[in-house]
């Protein structure tokens, strides 16, 4: 896939966030690089084959005091190549780029890595790690003790 076409991709995602959150998405550049850096991969502990498909650099919400601002923006980086090497179509793509821009979004806000995880798994994927099919009600929890 061509550099343009998934950086279109990555927009149209942006798009696609609730009008809510991204009027809150103010001094946040959100980049497509090809592959994450060696130097954060080591940083984070991260070893082949594993790997990042995203990445949130900045200053949570969460943690600004009242006086920041005159600051760079906050990054968020997709990294083009992981991605593409994970999916099989470009639907996949669109799929993937989707959940890692929510994902690092949620970091922006302030979510932790657990919180975002549990939101993933309720709402993207069931207990087996295959993605939830909104139109399929086979796909939802029978248990309303484990949906609460």
């Amino acid at each position: 896939m061509t550099r343009d076409r998934f950086r279109r991709l990555v927009a149209d995602a942006v798009a696609s966030i609730p009008h809510e959150f991204r009027q809150r998405l103010q001094n946040v550049a959100i980049v497509v690089e090809d592959e994450p850096p060696a130097e954060i991969l080591a940083d984070m502990g991260i070893e082949p084959p594993d790997t990042l498909f995203g990445l949130y650099q900045g200053v949570p919400l969460t943690e600004r005091r009242w006086d920041h601002g005159n600051t760079l923006p906050d990054r968020i980086s997709l990294y083009q190549f992981p991605i593409e090497d994970v999916c099989e179509t470009d639907d996949d793509v669109v799929t993937e780029i989707g959940e890692t821009l929510i994902h690092e979004v949620g970091h922006f806000f302030g979510l932790s890595e657990e919180e975002i995880e549990e939101i993933e798994d309720r709402y993207w994927h069931d207990r087996t790690g295959e993605p939830v099919d909104a139109e399929d009600p086979s796909t939802e929890d029978d248990d309303p003790e484990q949906n609460s």
